[in-house]
């Protein structure tokens, strides 16, 4: 039993004038760029002529919106997998170069190793590759691959866990593009990373990524 591959999906751009670090606060929808974003992302994954059997998105409203292209490409409804979703943030609803500025924010930047200013490295990844033995064994043999949409910081722990590597890490750096696709085989009794595409590249000029800290 299991499925062929699982994509984790990032969403596209979000509207956000304001710059904030969004998080986990509800009603941050995509912007028009973002919707042109997943709907690249859904192209790409029904381009590459692989059936997909299953459809999941974070609760946010931006992997839901983002997952609804694939969903109506595929002719699937979207499953809703809480564990997926952006981890917990002491800088929610905070722009982050004020934030940084502040004193009263210092704190929580004093292990930036687990790290102290949210939800520990350690715990994204453990609840992300959970989600994903369960989906991959949901599937029979032959069905089809598994697309999960998700978000920067999640996808990103994802990768740097089960390629072996240190989770702590420099947010600037992380290879996690708007409407990105990292790609997942099983191998035995673990996951190995087979592809990483960028489908949304060429809508990337000008838009607004805050990302995750």
């Amino acid at each position: 039993m299991g499925a062929s591959q699982i994509h984790l999906v990032r969403h596209g751009e979000v509207y956000n004038p304001s710059g904030v670090l969004y998080g986990r606060i509800p009603g941050f929808r995509l912007s028009e760029r973002g919707e042109l974003m997943a709907r690249s992302a859904a192209d790409d994954l029904v381009a590459r002529e692989r059936p997909i059997a299953r459809v999941y998105a974070s609760p946010l409203q931006r992997a839901q919106e983002s997952a609804a292209p694939i969903a109506e490409l595929t002719d699937l409804d979207i499953r809703t997998e809480a564990r997926i979703i952006e981890p917990t943030n002491h800088f929610e609803g905070k722009v982050m170069s004020r934030a940084l500025r502040n004193p009263l924010n210092w704190p929580v930047l004093r292990a930036p190793s687990v790290p102290s200013w949210g939800e520990p490295y350690l715990s994204i990844a453990d609840r992300m590759v959970r989600a994903m033995e369960d989906a991959w064994n949901e599937v029979a043999d032959g069905e089809g691959d598994v697309v999960m949409v998700s978000h920067q910081l999640p996808i990103w722990t994802t990768h740097r866990f089960i390629a072996g590597e240190q989770l702590a890490h420099d947010p600037r750096r992380r290879r996690c593009d708007l409407s990105s696709i990292t790609s997942f085989e099983r191998v035995g009794d673990s996951f190995i990373e087979v592809g990483y595409s960028n489908p949304a590249a060429g809508l990337a000029a000008g838009a607004i990524d805050v990302g995750a800290v």
